[in-house]
């Protein structure tokens, strides 16, 4: 007797209606989680506008438009978008193959996690700066070296949320395909696998992140274009305008890649019936 692994997903992937005290069709709902973000951005234009601090130390919203509209009529700010999500994208990419094919081989085998785990759990506590030094000497100091930092970021969450994922599927689950003669095939890339899932894409969320912060890393070593050598040069020459006008693109950088996973999050995990808080 076997078990139709497809039929079983498909039958739970019947969503739950929503609560009917939730208003699906409020217009105003997208909106409500920017309500705090635009406090915040009020609080800062009062505080900059009422002289509480210097404009060179805290510059107005108003100016670090300007800086935007500078950068952006020179060139400099589009150039170093497109170079600096090229390096992310690149990093990232790798990164997630080396970090997902890490996880699941230390998850499915426990050869696998003897060979695999230690080094990597090893690696999770090195600082990015202080394999700096050993990427200049392995890889030079060309684009090589900035991408394999960054994959070297995203491979540790990767991993860790792989594993993990992997080992919290209920072991149930496995018992009752491996008594039903299932294929181990099939019980690695529908039991396993799916139930790791959520986990593993949390742990991409949390390597995106990272991803952004391994770049600012990256791009202070012989960079001519980027979001980081554009910082590391406002830096020199005191434009705290432009400063600001970084650490803001960084942020709404995060908060498109961390948007992008959650439609991800919501497409592949339509089957998962889950406590969305009330």
């Amino acid at each position: 007797m076997t078990i139709d692994v497809d039929a079983v997903l498909v039958a739970s992937s019947e969503r739950v209606p929503a609560p009917a005290g939730r208003a699906s069709g409020n217009l105003l709902a997208p909106f409500t989680p920017w309500l705090s973000t635009l406090a915040i951005l009020l609080l800062w234009t009062a505080v900059s506008a009422g002289g509480l601090i210097g404009p060179r130390a805290l510059p107005s919203p108003f100016d670090v438009l300007a800086a935007a509209w500078e950068l952006t009529a020179n060139g400099r700010l589009p150039a170093a978008l497109v170079a600096s999500l090229a390096r992310v994208l690149a990093g990232t990419a790798l990164g997630l193959v080396l970090g997902l094919g890490a996880g699941l081989l230390a998850g499915y085998y426990r050869v696998g996690e003897m060979v695999v785990d230690r080094p990597l759990q090893m690696l999770r506590a090195v600082p990015f700066n202080a394999l700096v030094p050993l990427f200049i000497v392995a890889f030079g100091i060309g684009e090589l070296m900035k991408v394999s930092l960054i994959a070297v970021g995203v491979l540790v969450p990767i991993y860790l949320n792989t594993f993990a994922g992997v080992r919290n599927v209920d072991s149930k689950l496995v018992e009752v395909g491996l008594v039903y003669r299932v294929p181990q095939r099939l019980i690695a890339s529908k039991i396993l696998f799916l139930g790791a899932l959520p986990s593993i894409l949390t742990g991409l969320r949390f390597s995106l992140a990272i991803a952004w912060i391994a770049l600012v890393t990256s791009e202070t070593v012989n960079t001519n274009a980027g979001v980081g050598y554009i910082l590391a040069q406002a830096q020199r020459f005191v434009r705290t305008d432009q400063v600001f006008l970084c650490i803001v693109i960084y942020a709404l950088l995060g908060i498109l890649t961390d948007y992008l996973v959650r439609r991800l999050e919501g497409r592949l995990l339509a089957w998962r019936k889950s406590y969305d808080g009330r």
